[in-house]
């Protein structure tokens, strides 16, 4: 069994593990193109979770940062900081002793067999 957590916050935004893998590479790259190569998406894609997640919040969560001769990129704000360290908080509390708990109580009482695979 996998645990993939996503929160969906009505229809402007829905955050999981992919929009937290983006933040943490665009905090590691400095750019939200780099980012996203390093994730295997256009840079179109990856800048329009960006924009979806910039008008969702109070306070945008990457703004673009000036360099020279053609060399800005992008870095998180505080915003940004405390989406990540939330969302990876939360991933941990379902990870721990007592999410793990309530996940196995929640199969407990599914049907046999359900959730069951032969291939990996």
């Amino acid at each position: 069994m996998r645990v993939r957590l996503r929160f969906e916050f009505g229809p402007d935004l829905k955050i999981g593990p992919g929009k937290a893998e983006l933040l943490e590479k665009i905090a590691e790259l400095g750019s939200i193109a780099a980012a996203g190569r390093a994730m295997g998406m256009s840079y179109k894609r990856a800048w329009s979770l960006v924009e979806e997640m910039n008008h969702a919040f109070a306070e945008a969560v990457v703004v673009a940062v000036r360099g020279g001769a053609g060399h800005g990129g992008a870095e998180l704000t505080d915003t940004g900081r405390a989406v990540i360290a939330e969302f990876r908080a939360l991933e941990r509390l379902v990870q721990g002793a007592e999410g793990q708990s309530r996940i196995a109580t929640l199969i407990g009482l599914m049907k046999p067999g359900v959730g069951v695979s032969d291939s990996h």
